[in-house]
């Protein structure tokens, strides 16, 4: 890691170690890490896709997997047998996205046995997968697969090396091989890479013969059958990560390569499923932050006449779609805090949701599951101190098939306290949400507000809540508060566009009014207070410091700090656009005057600052920026960038040298 200070202009100078590995702080991290991990080496600690046969006799599930004490995690593919995870290939590749043909007697799934990190389709009898060959190869990673209909094809949504990494898996670009260069040698950008496209194949799988269906100038983020000869798909003239957001939803012959337009929205689209004759299409529009954090309304279009008519779900946040039958489509989704599973009658709208308790429904971010014949579901469960659970959900109750628990996930959730659901008033009057988790004991603790990404996302109560920063900080005696303000997900669109226009207003008075009410009822510390947060919430945490002096210290992460100069060095400038007011020409506009770097004089709160070196969404010099601006203001300022990562913590022990540097900054500056 390169951690990076300017000399002081005045005010305190803080000696953080350039090496934390040799403090007290890394070794309570160190321990943590090692009590989550190493009793479950070799096994999935958490599970991130699953499938099901139609009678759910065989279960599939795709987990992250961590062999050692190093590095970033791989992923695998289990049965589901017997109450326990059984992986389909023995060795130490990668392999994901395991899928059933459609008389459940072949199981494809995806390995990068060849090359690390490239991606081809493998195939093998359910029975005996093991013995399952790898196919043809196609030029590039394929990202995921769909059955034909029939059971003879099978569609590849392939990405070219080069292509982005969405942010909620990096944020950073796909790669073949360790760059073989002089080292004199210079990196060279003529814009987007020839190969960076997302395409469209066809595996007939008695021949074992690939073809590719789409036609160049055109790229495909998602796509899925419709009926055995037709596709439809998500895609946009251009390969980059900012083009998603202005993408259209297309049918393509598979004969012919033929495109037609179906549907072109007002905001982001995804989530795609047909039904099993091919007459209908279900899709999501949403306002949306990122590829991959995708919630919102629910839409069936009628092939035929086109006409399109949205689900009424009770202004659920929908995440995942699947057809059930041709009349009855599956969804997963949040409203307010709680995850729903439920099955919509498409014939007259009648709606019936599943009981979930009083757990949430996990996903690669946001909730999914797989419907099976009967109208239950194969999900992943969890809670704040439980981890993932592969459970099946039907009217009558639960039932769990297999869990990732082990003794040291027991002794982490043992010491994180509790999670509780919290709501407060903003200012305006508008109702605000969130979850708070505790140590033992009675207040009031020093308390970190935790600011989400996106904005366009959530807390919920999950496990580890999603961080392991968090129940680390909890077994160390503090709070950590996790609010939902205005832009989040889970209350419907309307409530996600109160952000849009104004990031860094209302919003900031949501998270405000929030420590006020932790304050006035005793859970807070006035004089004990810190913030921090990834991404959208790295920007609030830099943003709220120059608006506010009441928090002790802050960490703002992977943040924007001056929007002039992100939206000419990130990939999904868009974002941007969609989202402030103005132009970075008009130096009067919110591109300018909601940025913290200009407003870093009025910043009286000691700031440790981070980025990863590799993240395209919110480049390193964005942390950069911050510090420098603090620092010529005389503030209390640390910066570290981290070299392997993009846009998040991956490596187990970057994890570690971030959780204990967290710490040790929240403690020092709380006098603890």
């Amino acid at each position: 890691m390169v951690v990076r200070e300017l000399p002081l202009m005045g005010g305190k100078d803080y000696a953080m170690p350039q090496q934390v590995h040799e403090t007290d702080f890394h070794t309570l991290s160190a321990a943590f890490i090692r009590r989550l991990h190493e009793s479950r080496l070799g096994l999935p600690h958490q599970v991130i896709d699953l499938s099901a046969t139609p009678d759910a006799t065989r279960v599939v599930a795709t987990g992250s997997v961590r062999d050692t004490l190093s590095g970033p995690p791989r992923t695998a593919v289990y049965f589901i047998e017997d109450g326990d995870f059984r992986a389909i290939v023995d060795g130490v590749e990668s392999t994901l996205h395991g899928r059933f043909s459609p008389n459940g007697r072949l199981l494809s799934f995806l390995s990068d046995r060849k090359r690390a990190g490239i991606f081809q389709l493998h195939i093998g009898s359910a029975d005996r997968v093991e013995n399952a060959k790898g196919c043809t190869e196609v030029d590039g990673t394929v990202e995921y697969t769909q059955w034909s209909p029939t059971g003879g094809r099978i569609l590849l949504g392939v990405a070219g090396v080069g292509a982005d990494i969405a942010s909620t898996h990096g944020g950073t670009a796909i790669t073949a091989a360790t760059r073989d260069a002089p080292a004199w040698c210079p990196t060279v950008d003529y814009g987007t890479p020839e190969k960076a496209w997302r395409s469209l194949w066809i595996h007939d799988v008695e021949n074992d013969s690939v073809r590719r269906l789409s036609l160049p100038g055109a790229n495909y983020w998602e796509s899925a059958w419709c009926g055995e000869n037709q596709v439809v798909a998500v895609s946009s003239p251009s390969p980059d990560e900012d083009s998603w957001y202005r993408s259209v939803i297309v049918q393509v012959d598979v004969d012919t390569g033929a495109v037609v337009e179906l549907f072109r929205g007002e905001d982001q689209l995804g989530v795609l499923t047909t039904s099993p004759d091919g007459a209908r299409v279900a899709f999501v529009q949403a306002l949306c932050s990122d590829r991959g954090l995708f919630a919102g309304n629910a839409f069936v279009m009628d092939l035929a006449t086109r006409s399109v008519s949205r689900l009424d779900v009770s202004d659920a946040d929908l995440s995942f779609l699947q057809w059930i039958d041709a009349e009855h489509l599956g969804y997963f989704g949040i409203r307010h805090l709680e995850s729903v599973a439920g099955i919509v009658d498409i014939r007259d709208g009648s709606v019936s949701e599943l009981p979930t308790g009083n757990r949430s429904i996990a996903g690669s971010r946001l909730p999914r599951g797989h419907f099976l014949q009967d109208g239950s579901a194969v999900v992943v469960q969890d809670s704040y101190t439980l981890p993932h659970e592969v459970t099946v959900l039907t009217k009558g109750g639960a039932k769990i098939l297999a869990s990732t628990a082990h003794d040291g996930s027991r002794e982490v959730g043992s010491s994180a306290g509790r999670a509780e659901a919290v709501s407060w008033t903003a200012p305006d009057g508008l109702t605000i949400e969130g979850i708070v988790c505790l140590p033992p004991g009675e207040g009031p603790f020093p308390t970190v507000l935790n600011v989400h990404g996106g904005p366009v996302w959530i807390h919920r109560e999950s496990w580890m809540m999603k961080q392991s920063i968090v129940p680390f900080l909890v077994s160390q005696g503090f709070a950590v508060f996790c609010p939902n303000p205005r832009g989040s997900c889970g209350r419907g669109q309307a409530f996600a566009r109160k952000a849009v226009g104004d990031f860094g207003g209302a919003e900031v008075q949501d998270h405000l009014s929030g420590i006020d009410h932790l304050v006035n009822t005793g859970i807070a510390d006035p004089a004990r207070l810190g913030v921090m947060g990834g991404s959208h919430g790295g920007y609030i945490a830099s943003w709220i410091v120059t608006q506010d002096d009441r928090f002790a210290a802050a960490v703002p992460f992977f943040p924007v700090t001056d929007w002039y100069s992100w939206t000419f060095s990130t990939n999904i400038p868009s974002f941007g656009f969609l989202n402030l007011d103005g132009s970075p020409e008009d130096p009067g506009s919110a591109f300018h005057m909601r940025s913290p770097v200009t407003h870093a004089s009025s910043v009286r709160t000691p700031c440790l600052t981070i980025g990863g070196s590799l993240d395209k969404c919110t480049p390193a010099g964005q942390a950069v920026e911050f510090h420098n601006a603090l620092r010529l203001q005389g503030v209390e300022s640390a910066l570290c960038i981290y070299p392997n990562e993009g846009h998040g913590i991956r490596g187990i022990e970057a994890e570690i040298d971030f959780n204990a540097r967290i710490l040790d900054w929240f403690a020092s500056h709380f006098d603890l």
